[in-house]
């Protein structure tokens, strides 16, 4: 780990960090825009009750005080996995449901996936700065197809909306692993906890 205690490893981490915090701040505010015009294209109650969506861990952790900058790292990447597959799929389903008619929620839930992707690789980038790389992708298959469309446009509410508090979760992660110092990567105290 001698290559991430330089002092230009240290930079590129912040530099990383900072990006990162501004493609996640970007992201959220277009996954709540994108957010409202679902919920408004799809017909549902915007204060909807959905259940956890499978294949994508909580963005909210009991111990998040306790974790390292690679734990963080680690649990970042594989939400955002989730998502890419998730979010490919519910493209997929908005073209099949509604074909050219809704053209502006298509591109609108395109771009998001894009910037999924993006962040997906960016913190790629971070793993193999902290010299560690990347786990592989597991090819699980794609996500489970919800049975009737209701139940579709439900998973795709609740996609959405945890997809917004990751992103909110990564930008505060991203600014713990910023933090200059030995323990940068490592478990903050109790008081720099969300």
């Amino acid at each position: 780990m001698a290559g991430a205690d330089s002092p230009s490893a240290a930079l590129r981490r912040r530099d990383l960090c900072a990006r990162g915090i501004r493609l996640a701040g970007k992201m959220r505010s277009d996954v709540v825009d994108l957010l409202d015009a679902y919920v408004e294209r799809q017909g549902l109650d915007a204060s909807a009750s959905v259940a956890a969506v499978e294949g994508v861990p909580p963005a909210a952790v009991e111990h998040w005080d306790e974790q390292t900058g690679t734990q963080r790292l680690l649990e970042n990447l594989a939400a955002y996995r989730a998502f890419r597959a998730l979010l490919a799929q519910m493209l997929e389903e908005q073209r099949e449901q509604l074909g050219e008619a809704d053209a502006a929620l298509g591109r609108a839930l395109a771009a998001v996936l894009l910037q999924v992707s993006a962040f997906a690789y960016h913190l790629e980038e971070l793993l193999r700065l902290e010299s560690r790389g990347p786990p592989s992708e597991e090819e699980d298959g794609p996500p489970p197809q919800p049975r009737g469309l209701f139940e579709q446009k439900l998973r795709g509410l609740g996609v959405l909306r945890e997809l917004a508090q990751w992103a909110v979760r990564s930008a505060r992660d991203l600014r713990q692993l910023a933090k200059p110092g030995p323990g940068a990567g490592s478990a903050p105290s109790p008081a720099e906890s969300p």
